[in-house]
Formats: C-alpha cells, sequence, structure tokens
C-alpha cells in the first residue's frame, strides 16, 4: 500500500475508482435481480457513472481547493506579502481551522519583519553618523551601503562604487581578517553581519590607527603637561607674589628692576602652561561657507605681496573662518622664519574635497618625525605649539594635514584636506 503515502492526489482517485466500483457492481447486481434488460442496464449504469462521476470530480476538486488555497497562503508569505490571506472552503472544522494558523502565522512573522526593518534602520541610521568609514556587502559581495566618510578612503562618494567587488575596493581577505591594500598600516578593519530584507549582509568598520595612536600620544601628553602645570603654578604664585610685595619695599633702583623682572618671567611661565594646556582642546567650531577670495585678500594684507602670492580655483569652502585663518597664519609666518623669499598659497576643489597647498622655498624641516610633538622645536624662540593647533584645528574640520620637505627643491610643501560641505 505504499501508493496511498506517494500523493493525496493518487489516494483520492483510487479511492473514489474503488467506491464507484463497488457502487457499479452493487447498483447492477441489483438491476439483473430485478430481470432488467441488458440495454435497459447498460443505460442505466451508464447514466449511474456519469453522475456518480461529475458528484466525485466535485469532491476531488473540493478538497483539492482546500490544499491550493492554503499554498498561496503560504507563498504570498515566502515572498513577504503578509496582507494577503486565502478564504478558507469551509467555515468551520479542521480546515478552517488550519487558515485560521496560516493567517495568526502571517500576522506573526509581519510584525517580525517590521521590527527587523526598524533594526535595519537603525543600523542604517547609526551608520551614517559616525565619522570611521563604514562599508556595508551584500550577500552577492557587492557594495550596497557606506557613510560619508567613505571619501576618506577613496576620495569620492561611495555612490560611485555601488554594487562594486570588494577586490575593486582594494579588501583582500587574509587569515579571516580584511587588509586595504596599500593602506594596512594606517586603517583597521572589523568585521560583523546583520541581516537585512532576508538576506545576511558583512559590516566593516575602519579604524584609523594612527589617529588612534595620536590620540593617545596626545591624553599622555596632556596628563604631562597637567601635572607640570599644576607644580608650575603653585610654585610660581607665592614667588610672584612675594617678588611683588619686595618690590615695593625695595630701596634700590636695581633691586626693583631685578624684582620686576622675576615677576614678569613667572607671569610668562604662567602663560606659557596655560596655553600649553589648552594644545588639544575641542573648540567650538561653527562652519560655514566662506568665501576664498575674501580669505586670500585677508591673508594678502597681513603679509608682504611680494612674498605671498596665492591662486584659487574655486569660489568657496566650507569651514570656520577664523580658526582657518588663524592655521594659515602660522603655516605662513612658519615659512618667513624658515628664510623663505617666496610663499605660494593654491585653494582649488578636487575629488569632492577641497584642497589647500602651500609650498616655500624656505629652509625646511629639520626633523619631519617630531613636527606634531608638542614641546618639541627647532625654533631659538619657539614654543612647540603652532603645528599641533594647526592639526587640532583642521582635524576638528573632519580633514586632513601633512607637512613635508619638497623633493625637487629647497622648501616646504604643505597639504591641507577639507570636506567641501557639512558632515
Amino acid at each position: 500500500m505504499n501508493w496511498i503515502a506517494n500523493s493525496l492526489e493518487r489516494y483520492l482517485v483510487r479511492s473514489l475508482i474503488i467506491v464507484m466500483l463497488i457502487i457499479m457492481g452493487l447498483w447492477g447486481s441489483v438491476l439483473i435481480y430485478a430481470q432488467f434488460s441488458s440495454w435497459d442496464i447498460a443505460v442505466i449504469l451508464g447514466l449511474t457513472v456519469s453522475i456518480i462521476g461529475v458528484f466525485m470530480l466535485k469532491f476531488y476538486q473540493k478538497i483539492m481547493a482546500t490544499y491550493d488555497r492554503g499554498l498561496l497562503h503560504i507563498e504570498s508569505m515566502r515572498v513577504e506579502d503578509y496582507n494577503q490571506y486565502a478564504r478558507a472552503g469551509f467555515s468551520q472544522g479542521q480546515v478552517a481551522l488550519f487558515h485560521q494558523q496560516l493567517k495568526e502565522l502571517s500576522i506573526h512573522l509581519s510584525d517580525q519583519k517590521s521590527r527587523y526593518d526598524q533594526h535595519a534602520f537603525l543600523v542604517y541610521q547609526l551608520i551614517d553618523q559616525l565619522n570611521t568609514p563604514i562599508l556595508v556587502f551584500n550577500q552577492k559581495n557587492q557594495l550596497s551601503y557606506a557613510n560619508g566618510a567613505f571619501t576618506r578612503l577613496y576620495d569620492q562618494p561611495w555612490q560611485m562604487f555601488r554594487h562594486a567587488s570588494p577586490k575593486l575596493l582594494g579588501l583582500e581577505k587574509k587569515n579571516h581578517q580584511w587588509q586595504l591594500k596599500d593602506k594596512t598600516a594606517q586603517w583597521q578593519i572589523s568585521q560583523s553581519e546583520f541581516i537585512d530584507d532576508g538576506e545576511t549582509h558583512q559590516l566593516l568598520v575602519f579604524t584609523n590607527i594612527e589617529s588612534a595612536m595620536r590620540a593617545s600620544q596626545q591624553t599622555a601628553w596632556q596628563q604631562i603637561i597637567r601635572v607640570m602645570g599644576h607644580e608650575i603654578r603653585n610654585s610660581l604664585t607665592p614667588v610672584s607674589s612675594l617678588a611683588e610685595g619686595l618690590e615695593v619695599r625695595a630701596q634700590n633702583e636695581r633691586d626693583r628692576k631685578a624684582l620686576a623682572l622675576i615677576s614678569e618671567r613667572c607671569h610668562h611661565l604662567q602663560d606659557f602652561v596655560s596655553r600649553y594646556a589648552s594644545l588639544s582642546q575641542q573648540f567650538n567650531l561653527n562652519p560655514s561657507q566662506v568665501n576664498v577670495a575674501t580669505l586670500c585678500e585677508r591673508l594678502s594684507g597681513l603679509f608682504n605681496s611680494d612674498i605671498l602670492t596665492h591662486r584659487q580655483s574655486t569660489e568657496w569652502l566650507w569651514a570656520d573662518q577664523p580658526f582657518l585663518e588663524q592655521v594659515l597664519i602660522n603655516l605662513i609666518k612658519n615659512a618667513l622664519e624658515a628664510n623663505a623669499t617666496s610663499v605660494t598659497l593654491d585653494i582649488a576643489q578636487k575629488l569632492h574635497k577641497t584642497h589647500i597647498t602651500i609650498t616655500d622655498d624656505g629652509h625646511g624641516f629639520a626633523n619631519l618625525e617630531n613636527l606634531f610633538v608638542p614641546l618639541f622645536t627647532t625654533k631659538t624662540q619657539g614654543q612647540g605649539i603652532g603645528l599641533s593647533f594647526c592639526r587640532n584645528i583642521i582635524e576638528q574640520h573632519n580633514g586632513t594635514i601633512k607637512l613635508d620637505n619638497r623633493s625637487e627643491i629647497q622648501g616646504v610643501l604643505i597639504e591641507i584636506t577639507l570636506p567641501i560641505q557639512k558632515l
């Protein structure tokens, strides 16, 4: 009887045929017993077969329609269309209960999908708010989404690389760890997964190791400066007060001048410590559209026009103008203090960023490795604040600053990049 378990359709057809044969056998026996003629028996049996056949066909279709409706409902759920409900062929009994269970399952799956969609929406919202580059690859291993910080890696919006493969983006996986070719030393990549629209997506989060190390160094320097500042202030305050008091009671001019000098140097050291204490503080920046021509004109008014020249190929840039001006002033002053006779300022837009380039013909940097180290300076009267301040301001604009000696001729090349719009 294996044929019974193979198919419901076969089971129904064979069962109905058997029932029909039994009915026809009994009905034929009755007609023969009643002594009907052969022709009458054939006609009656033919009519009986037609009537029973129509009835059995309706019965078969009714049974199969119940399953067909259930399959249509399940197919709707499979394609995540939870608003389609198949009407039960019977209002009561097991069939009605079966369709009711399907309806409740649809509602449950719809609620789950809604929660999954909300979670995915929150994930994408969080991605957009972060300043670190984040890339999303779909189940086909194609780039499906990224945040604005993508430009820090490829200098172009992520939409230009939509559906790109990891290989095209310079990504490779070694020992279950993603790496970015040519930039491995700078970026560390963390990987995780999430489900969106029924598909598994890979989430790659890029962490700038150099920035993290720099932040750690800055924290260490701040702690050192904080301790030194506390001790210096505690020592200088009584010395300054004592010197000022003695200056008033001094009997001769020489003593008054000496005590005044002590007091002046105490105030100078206190101011020195205060400036270092704010070396890496977060400033309250107010970026806006800055007219490049006006910016260059203001700088030209501060420096000799025979030394400072400027070129511009863009009308606007996005920055906090007072802070950006101070950065450019510091850098130009550094060039002049390095005996530069020519300083060129070039402002342009390339690859969706503002590029500010400063070149000079001074004697260059003697120690490139320690340019941004607080307290380090090669100037006789220097304090080691200027370049650290400049990098702090540029990075708070979500930009970058690079300084290097010019290779072809004497001088320095400074490259600053800024986003062209508010992030």
